[in-house]
């Protein structure tokens, strides 16, 4: 009885930890009734706050665009170096969970010189900071992928399928995959949820996303700051949901 109460009370506190602030975000950003139906109207929104704008479609074009990108280097390697290259996976690992180690102003230093080339070359566009996220979700994304990797008999699904005449790229994209699918999914959630609460990168190199465009607009309207802030957080926990539910109808499935 008093482990059960304990487990609750701790639930409970917990709860209104994180409740809380969500609360009060809710209530502030209540106050001035036209603050929601604002960012249901994209025209207005785009025409009122033309900075926020820039930087939701900044901040949704580099998640796109680095979930695809650590997709496509990740996973190949990942299921490469566990078919033909295990003795390889513990310097894969150390690699990938590296920048996990390293704060991310760190980060900045190193990848500021880098970066001067970048604008050289391509020019100072705010997509160009997805080969730093991708990068930086490469300890996330290895993790999940991996597990899911782990929860399977790779080897041997991949030398049925050889031994049947299917090439490396089918082993890969039509045995493997489907078999992992969960794994890809939280690989991806974590990249997209990483992305649109990534603040620090952008801001020091001086680029434009979601999290810089909040900040600026909360030195002048706090309340669509504070309600637009809120919504990424909703749009993270519907994708959480929608990762569960695809998890959930593979498991039936199989």
């Amino acid at each position: 009885m008093a482990r059960v109460a304990f487990r609750w009370t701790v639930l409970t506190v917990m709860g209104v930890f994180f409740l809380l602030p969500l609360v009060a975000m809710v209530e502030f950003s209540t106050r001035d009734p036209e603050t929601w139906p604002l960012l249901l109207n994209w025209p207005k929104l785009s025409a009122d706050y033309p900075a926020l704008a820039v930087g939701i479609l900044a901040s949704l074009a580099q998640a796109a665009v680095t979930t695809v990108l650590m997709l496509v280097l990740l996973v190949p390697t990942a299921i490469w170096v566990r078919l033909r290259l295990p003795k390889v996976r513990p310097l894969v690992e150390f690699l990938c969970l590296l920048p996990l180690t390293i704060p991310a102003i760190v980060l900045v230093v190193g990848l500021a010189p880098v970066y001067a080339w970048v604008n050289y070359f391509v020019g100072g566009s705010s997509i160009t900071l997805v080969f730093a996220y991708t990068v930086l979700v490469l300890p996330f994304a290895y993790r999940a992928v991996d597990t899911g990797l782990s929860a399977i008999d790779v080897k041997t699904l991949a030398e049925a399928a050889r031994s049947l005449g299917s090439g490396w790229f089918t082993v890969i994209v039509r045995v493997v995959l489907p078999n992992i699918r969960s794994a890809v999914l939280s690989a991806a959630f974590l990249t997209v949820a990483l992305v649109l609460g990534e603040f620090t990168i952008a801001s020091l190199l001086h680029r434009t996303n979601l999290q810089v465009a909040i900040e600026f607009l909360g030195k002048s309207s706090a309340t669509v700051s504070v309600a637009v802030s809120l919504a990424a957080l909703l749009l993270a926990f519907v994708l959480l949901i929608v990762l569960s539910i695809a998890g959930s109808w593979k498991g039936k499935k199989s």
